[in-house]
């Protein structure tokens, strides 16, 4: 349980590192209305996408989930490995998700539900394209994570149970390719590192997927790497 341990501080960490505000809240906010018809807070006359305090905001939000990824590797390297003394790190994947997930639901966007001025609904089933993709990405991670909680605490049992964490790795690398930010002067950039991540995505979980059949150490040990890329590509990620 050494590893819960770990996730929980870490956890707890984060949640005091992150600011229930946007940073730059006390100035006056310039209101923006984007093509989705919701009003973006800008800062000093200039829209929050693209702006210093967004860009740090993101990019904060991205190493975070850089550091839940690269935990998810600690543990997923012992199954190709055959690493029995790190056998405490089993569960680390399914808190890492949880984690994340939580993570993600509350953070994911400043100006959304629960921290913003977006109400639940339009939140979730609103227009914005990208905080509803935020919060899909979390409910997904909080929904896969309690699954792999319970398959490797032996209380889902059923070989189909593997399936959903590769799919939704799958699922969320394809989700990466529709992933915009239209409005952000590095839009570019950021759609090239989304790709990326996107292929690293979908290869990861067809690997994971093929680690099942026979032979699986190779898949599975390519399964482990490219998270670990992704993991380290989050980590670093830059606006």
């Amino acid at each position: 349980m050494a590893g819960l341990g770990m996730i929980l501080s870490l956890t707890i960490l984060l949640s005091d590192s992150v600011p229930a505000q946007p940073p730059g809240h006390g100035r006056e906010p310039v209101h923006h209305q984007n093509a989705s018809g919701h009003d973006h807070a800008g800062v000093a006359g200039s829209g929050w996408e693209g702006s210093p305090e967004g860009k740090a905001y993101s990019e904060f939000n991205h190493h975070t989930a850089g550091v839940f990824v690269l935990l998810i590797v600690l543990g997923e390297f012992r199954y190709p490995l055959a690493l029995t003394a790190l056998a405490c790190t089993r569960l680390l994947l399914p808190m890492a998700m949880l984690g994340s997930g939580g993570f993600l639901l509350i953070w994911s966007d400043h100006e959304a539900w629960p921290i913003g001025s977006l109400s639940f609904v339009q939140t979730f089933f609103g227009t914005d394209g990208e905080i509803v993709q935020h919060k899909l990405y979390a409910v997904l991670f909080l929904a896969v994570g309690l699954i792999e909680l319970l398959r490797r605490t032996g209380r889902l049992a059923q070989a189909w149970w593997r399936i959903p964490l590769p799919a939704v790795a799958i699922l969320g690398g394809l989700m990466l390719f529709l992933h915009s930010h239209g409005a952000h002067p590095a839009a570019h950039s950021i759609a090239i590192h989304h790709t990326l991540m996107g292929i690293m995505a979908i290869t990861a979980g067809s690997c994971k997927l093929a680690s099942e059949l026979p032979d699986r150490s190779r898949w599975g040990l390519a399964w482990a790497c490219l998270i670990l890329l992704i993991g380290v590509q989050l980590l670093f990620y830059s606006e």
